[in-house]
């Protein structure tokens, strides 16, 4: 079938190849004449703007030399260079004595020695500093100006208007060359070079194109049959591709981007005549709808266990509430201030549970714990809500990560700070406490929690608080969070490490 198919495009391939090779001779016969007027026409605005460069030059130097140059001299000349050359250019004009009269602000380019000014062709080319300078003597022959064309300027002013590729643009006088811009390794046995004569004369500005390499569009022009070949490949891939691949693939894309609940719909975005891949679909329809329905009596039965929890959370913390309520209607109805005193610490416990379980439910849906920052914000504000009349100004500061702690954890943290606040409290209540919780170092699930404060500091008072209440209580908070509780005397600082939610 193959070669059946050759064989009947023969006579096409022919026609092509000959046609292809037809115009590869008229392109090149563009080419060059398009090269021709490029090089012309460059080589006469160059020449055009040295000139008319070289006749400024001279009239600033007859000027100077006559004696009658005014201050506004070199800035009219720097005003009509700069004109051509938008980087302002490079021009000096100097006396016998080699005393600068006039000239740019940029340091003179090297290639021109000193004894050298007055003497040389009208325009020289620079090879090593990359210039072309133009020199005017003055008719006295007192004063010279020179000016240097850098590449920059030169390639704007002779870059062919025609958009030549693969160019290369040189400047020749003699033995010396300077090359204004192209790539590298253009000039070649494969290209083709036009050269034009400047004024003055013994400069040429020539221009060098390579041809264009054998592309993939040549050699498709010249092996047409193959092409024809390629194109009925492509054709037949396009037929396969259309009704067998693509929908498989859409087919595949849709199933794994399925997630559980989802109805998978394949057959509204699968279009195609073969009647088993819409039967596979059809498959992966109904299998979905099975997953969906489970998943929904799932969901369903997951949502009556929230109602649930949430009905416990609330009844528990109606039940804290309660029992609040009930501590402080006996503290109001007590005369001892040993037992104001009591039901006030017994109040600041249940308030401390209360703040924890609180915080626990609020997070409870999001499943990340308990927040140190808001529990210790709540807690403290809570405890300075009950605090003794002469401790109500007591300040507690807090500087905390943003980490989370387990219930188990958020539990003994928060008793173990109702302590430590009620000593502070009782020991000095005009002073202040910081309470920080940062990371351990290079640690994520573990976190060092100091409570510092001058009341807490080593005394007799202290010790014997600790001895008879809180010592106790302390040292059963830290063997409930299994690390050690250290306290630093001098300081007034309790430290201990917790464990946190990663």
């Amino acid at each position: 079938m193959f070669l059946i198919l050759t064989l009947a495009l023969l006579p096409l391939g022919l026609i092509a190849l000959i046609a292809s090779l037809q115009a590869i001779r008229t392109t090149d016969l563009e080419k060059e004449a398009l090269l021709r007027v490029s090089v012309t026409q460059s080589a006469r605005k160059l020449s055009t703007d040295l000139s008319s460069d070289r006749t400024a030059l001279m009239l600033t130097a007859n000027t100077f030399a006559a004696g009658d140059a005014d201050p506004n001299m070199c800035r009219r000349l720097s005003i009509f260079l700069a004109s051509h050359d938008r980087g302002g250019g490079h021009h000096y004009v100097y006396n016998r004595t080699g005393q600068r009269l006039c000239g740019s602000p940029t340091p003179e380019p090297a290639g021109v020695p000193v004894t050298k000014r007055f003497s040389g062709q009208t325009a020289e080319l620079l090879p090593k500093s990359g210039f072309l300078v133009s020199r005017a003597v003055s008719e006295n022959g007192k004063v010279v100006a020179l000016a240097y064309y850098s590449r920059a300027y030169l390639e704007s002013i002779v870059n062919p208007i025609g958009g030549l590729q693969n160019r290369q643009i040189a400047l020749r006088q003699g033995g010396r060359m300077i090359f204004i811009n192209g790539p590298a390794g253009v000039a070649r046995s494969n290209s083709t070079s036009l050269s034009a004569r400047l004024d003055p004369p013994d400069i040429l500005l020539t221009i060098t194109l390579r041809d264009p390499p054998v592309t993939l569009a040549r050699m498709l022009s010249l092996f047409l049959p193959l092409v024809m070949w390629f194109a009925a490949a492509a054709i037949g891939w396009f037929v396969v591709n259309r009704l067998l691949i693509r929908p498989l693939v859409l087919l595949r894309r849709t199933v794994a981007a399925y997630q559980p609940g989802e109805v998978l719909e394949p057959s509204r975005r699968v279009r195609t005549p073969a009647q088993e891949i819409v039967a596979l679909g059809d498959t992966f329809r109904e299998i979905s709808e099975d997953v969906a329905t489970h998943e929904a009596e799932m969901a369903e039965g997951l949502e009556t266990q929230r109602k649930l929890t949430r009905e416990v959370h609330h009844r528990v913390k109606n039940n804290l509430q309660i029992i609040a309520s009930l501590i402080s209607l006996h503290a109001r109805s007590a005369h001892d201030v040993e037992a104001v005193e009591a039901f006030a610490t017994i109040q600041r416990r249940v308030d401390a549970l209360s703040v924890v379980h609180r915080n626990h439910y609020a997070e409870l849906e999001e499943h990340r714990g308990v927040g140190v920052r808001s529990l210790i914000s709540e807690l403290s504000a809570s405890l300075r809500g009950t605090a003794p009349a002469a401790a109500r100004r007591f300040g507690i500061q807090i500087d905390s990560d943003n980490l989370h702690i387990s219930q188990d954890v958020a539990v003994p943290v928060a008793f173990l700070l109702t302590e430590l606040v009620e000593l502070a409290m009782i020991s000095d209540p005009r002073t202040a406490m910081r309470i920080s919780v940062q990371l351990e170092q290079d640690r994520e699930d573990r976190a060092v929690v100091h409570i510092t404060s001058p009341a807490l500091r080593g005394s007799p008072e202290m010790t014997s608080l600790l001895d008879e209440r809180y010592g106790r209580v302390l040292t059963g908070l830290s063997r409930q969070l299994r690390a050690p509780l250290d306290f630093d005397a001098e300081r007034g600082d309790y430290m201990i490490t917790i464990t946190v939610i990663p």
